[in-house]
């Protein structure tokens, strides 16, 4: 897995790479709940690079989701694959996030 971010104004981009199950969502869930508690509660993640999502990955995201939405911030996901928003679709996941086909879409909706 691979994770890189970058900033579009207030907004925290996240994307993730490869794979996100039980050995590499630790790493994961350090980086995005560290950024989430030094303040960062606005928050894009792509994921259109993302090959594979477990439950170990979805838990992770279900934790940041709890801890943006008490701060009253606001997380987005993009760039899900067929399969991975299946995997959101199954585990209702796609109820909890605003899901937009791409970054571009994304950023341009909270603009």
């Amino acid at each position: 897995m691979q994770i890189g971010e970058s900033n579009h104004g207030t907004i925290l981009i996240v994307t993730v790479a490869g794979r996100l199950d039980s050995t590499t969502s630790p790493e994961f869930e350090k980086h995005i709940l560290g950024r989430i508690e030094a303040g960062q509660t606005d928050i894009l993640v792509d994921f259109a690079a993302l090959d594979f999502i477990s439950s170990a990955g979805l838990r992770v995201m279900l934790m940041a989701a709890k801890r943006v939405k008490a701060a009253k911030g606001r997380m987005a996901l993009c760039g899900l694959n067929d399969n991975i928003a299946k995997v959101f679709e199954i585990s209702g996941f796609l109820s909890i996030f605003t899901v937009y086909p791409d970054q571009q879409a994304a950023l341009a909706a909270t603009a």
